[in-house]
């Protein structure tokens, strides 16, 4: 089999594409034949050596994947209710850049009605982030405002979709202009550019009493004005660092790094309290410990795509050999929805 293999962080050159045999699944296990691999900008934290739970749990080599879709090829001892050659996706921890892998049952479920193969390998990832941010975390309900900066990303449309699905007003934050139709069609009320106009003044325009929920993936350079912008009893939900990380060149600045370690705010308990706001933060990769979370959160999630009320997330296919131009091309903050890594022809019966 094919496999992304990382052997020591850096750069784009680091991704190499490996034959090693395939897998066996154990008991309670599914092996799949990998149609399409979602990309996230988690991969490319690990790819830089960046993401903790990445040492956590694999180390080094390490090859990156949280998200999959394919076939059945094989089943371990006690999986009774899954049989060679159904179409299914699945979300792993780590691995998904194969053509085959093998993940624990309960990852595994089957193909979205409406969805293609390529648009359920970019599906579970971004949506359980965002439904872990919005319900979870947030407790957001119908009525609440919620601000949604990088909307047009995976999982800021998966926010919006989601937002809009609960009864929320969500508004939306995007850097360039040809990311706005995006966010909206993604489900965003309103949409701010903040590359043409003053991100601050048109979000407190949007929403003059400020916002229930704040989302926030850019780490320094908005964390404190978005703490500002929350109204009473506001929560910001933070689920990532990315200005801190290059757009270019694929490896770290460790002084700029440093620098915005040291600029980023602390929030402190006495002020929390008077201020009467919340400030969270999670990363998915930890809740695999949390079975019965993620196993509740994708049951929603598939209910609402079957309801009508989700829509397959907007995917880009990228071929795997060019793994690290899907890197690249993530990093320069330009792309909008998904981008998929594909194993076979989106045309192809498999898919």
């Amino acid at each position: 089999m094919r496999r992304v293999v990382i052997h020591r962080p850096g750069s784009y050159e680091q991704l190499q594409v490996e034959e090693l045999p395939e897998p066996s699944p154990g008991p309670g296990e599914v092996r799949l034949q990998v149609h399409f691999a979602g990309v996230n900008y988690a991969d490319c934290i690990v790819r830089m050596g960046l993401y903790e739970s990445a040492k956590k749990y694999v180390g080094w080599p390490i090859t990156p994947g949280f998200e999959v879709s394919g076939v059945v090829t094989a089943v371990g001892p006690g999986v009774t209710d899954l049989v060679v050659g159904a179409p299914v996706f699945a979300v792993t921890r780590f691995f998904g850049y194969a053509s085959a892998v093998v993940v624990p049952r309960h990852q595994v479920f089957a193909l979205p009605s409406g969805f293609s193969a390529a648009q359920a390998a970019a599906f579970p990832s971004v949506f359980l982030t965002a439904h872990y941010a919005l319900h979870r975390l947030a407790a957001a309900s119908a009525g609440a405002r919620l601000l949604v900066h990088s909307a047009a990303g995976g999982v800021g449309m998966a926010l919006c979709q989601l937002g809009r699905a609960a009864g929320c007003h969500v508004v939306g934050v995007v850097g360039a202009a040809h990311k706005k139709a995006a966010a909206l069609r993604a489900g965003a009320h309103t949409v701010i550019d903040k590359s043409s106009e003053p991100l601050w003044p048109a979000a407190l325009q949007a929403s003059p009493g400020g916002y229930d929920a704040v989302f926030d993936a850019n780490g320094v350079e908005t964390l404190a004005q978005s703490y500002r912008a929350l109204a009473p009893m506001g929560r910001l939900v933070i689920y990532g660092f990315h200005t801190m990380m290059p757009k270019s060149g694929g490896r770290p600045n460790y002084l700029k790094l440093a620098w915005d370690y040291l600029r980023t705010p602390r929030f402190f308990p006495l002020q929390l309290t008077g201020d009467n706001k919340s400030v969270m933060a999670f990363n998915l990769s930890y809740l695999f410990e949390h079975q019965p979370v993620l196993s509740q959160a994708m049951a929603q999630l598939l209910a609402l795509v079957a309801s009508g009320a989700l829509q397959p997330p907007e995917v880009t296919m990228i071929p795997f050999a060019q793994v690290a131009q899907a890197h690249q091309q993530l990093e320069s903050g330009t792309t909008t929805g998904k981008l998929v890594l594909t194993l076979v022809d989106e045309t192809s019966p498999a898919s």
